[in-house]
């Protein structure tokens, strides 16, 4: 039995509750908060966890927030090398006939997939939309299939696509929580960030004709931190709002959904990012960059490695309160090679009032062979 080498960190941290989904004390205090909109929720980034909620699972219409599931499929296309940004495609008659907010696309010439996707993230573009979804999946119908997998895929339980644009359908719903999650999946997407932060652009279409491009979420411009979001607006669904804002380590997203005009969705948008940034903080207990121990390696080529966690562990901490975790390193004494990029070798546990709440895998991040026996005489010589 290989003897376990056991590192414990004290890490005093303002905590008001364990790192759990349903973590009551995490959530806003009956009166902190009071929004007039149908639904609402605020969410930490880093870890998923709600800082206050109404109706979060409540089926709503939500308009073109529907979008974010168009804008998602497209981004992993591109992230998987699928398309590029100078990709020419080419528009139909039923794309540039979607009416709405639209950008005005001519029908039977080409676009570059930049050019449509800027659109729909900064413009709430239909007719970009419904071309976007016919060029990766040969028609809508087909693009919608893949949005309703792709959201049963990130948990998103309480929600239906019926199009790929928003556009009233009576079967399409959604609800604040499975949008924050949606955003939160959009936002871990580099090419996202270089058009959600755009104030005002321009398409210029193949004839010459320019139409003229501005962000529908006004809380990039107005409010601090803010660097992506994606609005929504029918009489069916009212005025709603997705944003998200970032300030120091900290990120945060909230939904409006059923707000009784614009003006509303923006400013109890503003008030549940406000909350969350004046009453909670993050702290990253555990970082996939950090090296937790150098361990030796048993007859490898390598005499010792570094070690480091799978993943990231970060609490999200209310200010003014006091926990203690405990942080635990369970690795062996001795690594045998050979060993490969990416092999699990141990664990680390975060404990608080001696309960695990999680254990990650420690892992090395390079290949280490296994030493040969010319390895080993050469080691004779040099330490002769």
């Amino acid at each position: 039995m290989k003897k376990l080498l056991s590192s414990t960190l004290l890490i005093l941290l303002a905590v008001c509750f364990l790192i759990s989904p349903n973590a009551a004390l995490a959530k806003a205090e009956n009166g902190d908060v009071d929004i007039t909109s149908k639904s609402g929720i605020v969410m930490d980034y880093q870890s998923g966890e709600i800082l206050f909620e109404k109706n979060p699972n409540v089926h709503l219409p939500v308009a073109s927030m529907v979008k974010m599931m168009t804008i998602l499929l497209s981004l992993e296309e591109y992230d998987e090398g699928n398309v590029a940004l100078d990709t020419m495609i080419s528009t139909t008659e039923n794309a540039s006939g979607m009416g709405g907010s639209q950008v005005f696309i001519d029908p039977y010439v080409e676009y570059s997939f930049e050019d449509l996707l800027k659109s729909v993230v900064m413009a709430s573009a239909n007719d970009a939309s419904v071309a976007l979804a016919e060029y990766f999946n040969g028609n809508e119908k087909s693009f919608v299939n893949r949005m309703n997998k792709r959201a049963k895929e990130l948990g998103m339980n309480d929600t239906h696509y019926a199009n790929c644009t928003g556009l009233p359908a009576p079967e399409q719903y959604s609800c604040a929580k499975d949008s924050a999650i949606l955003m939160r999946e959009v936002l871990k997407h580099e090419l996202y960030h270089k058009y959600s932060t755009i104030w005002m652009d321009e398409l210029v279409h193949p004839s010459g004709r320019k139409t003229e491009l501005v962000n529908t979420n006004k809380l990039i411009r107005y409010f601090d931190g803010c660097d992506g979001g994606k609005t929504g607006s029918t009489n069916e669904a009212g005025c709603c709002l997705t944003a998200s804002a970032k300030r120091g380590d900290m990120r945060l997203i909230s939904v409006i959904i059923g707000a009784e005009n614009s003006k509303t969705r923006f400013n109890e948008s503003s008030l549940l990012l406000n909350y969350g940034f004046a009453n909670f903080e993050n702290r990253f207990l555990v970082l996939t960059d950090n090296v937790l121990a150098n361990v030796k390696i048993g007859k490898g080529k390598k005499e010792n490695c570094d070690v480091f966690a799978k993943e990231n562990f970060v609490a999200l901490v209310k200010k003014g309160d006091d926990t203690t975790y405990e942080t635990i390193l369970n690795v062996p004494e001795i690594l045998k090679a050979p060993l490969k990029q990416g092999d699990k070798i141990g664990t680390i546990q975060i404990t608080k009032d001696g309960n695990i709440i999680k254990e990650i895998d420690v892992i090395v991040k390079e290949d280490i062979k296994h030493s040969s026996y010319f390895d080993s005489i050469g080691k004779i010589v040099e330490n002769w």
